[in-house]
């Protein structure tokens, strides 16, 4: 791989996987180490790999960096996740706050979420990845991730009702 390509991957990916190890772990100074280490992986395996698409295999290198950092640190990060917030950019004030605060209410349900539902609607709801990348990113079947992403979905539902 010439230095050209890992630069050009680099500039296309960085902030998405950024900002998905930050919704795992929401920490920035985590979030940026588990990011180094992530490309750095990517820069050492990539001419051996074969796969279909370098997003979803950035994204499964990124997840297992993050589990590598839990064991590594035997602690779980924490769950502030704000910094989704300033990714979206509106148009008036007004809805700069009720989309934030809409934005938070949200995320506040997906932090309470069992970690396989989490996983896969920042996946493919916040990250946009199909179901079968999000199956192999969380090396679960097709059908395992469209019920979990189904069962957060609802579980947000049914938060944002009650309130």
């Amino acid at each position: 791989m010439n230095k050209k390509s890992l630069d050009d991957i680099y500039q296309s990916y960085v902030k998405d996987i950024y900002y998905y190890l930050l919704s795992l772990c929401g920490d920035k100074h985590i979030a940026e180490d588990i990011m180094q280490e992530t490309f750095l992986r990517a820069y050492l395996c990539f001419e051996d790999c074969s796969f279909d698409g370098i997003k979803p295999w950035l994204f499964k290198v990124s997840y297992n960096s993050y589990i590598d950092y839990i064991r590594k640190n035997k602690e779980c990060c924490s769950q502030n996740m704000e910094i989704f917030s300033e990714r979206i950019n509106y148009k008036t004030p007004e809805d700069v706050v009720i989309e934030k605060d809409e934005i938070k209410k949200i995320l506040c349900i997906v932090n309470k979420m069992p970690q396989k539902q989490k996983q896969a609607i920042l996946l493919c709801d916040f990250n946009g990845l199909s179901y079968k990348e999000a199956s192999q990113i969380m090396n679960v079947s097709l059908a395992s991730i469209k019920i979990s992403l189904f069962r957060a979905r609802q579980n947000v539902r049914e938060n944002i009702e009650r309130k």
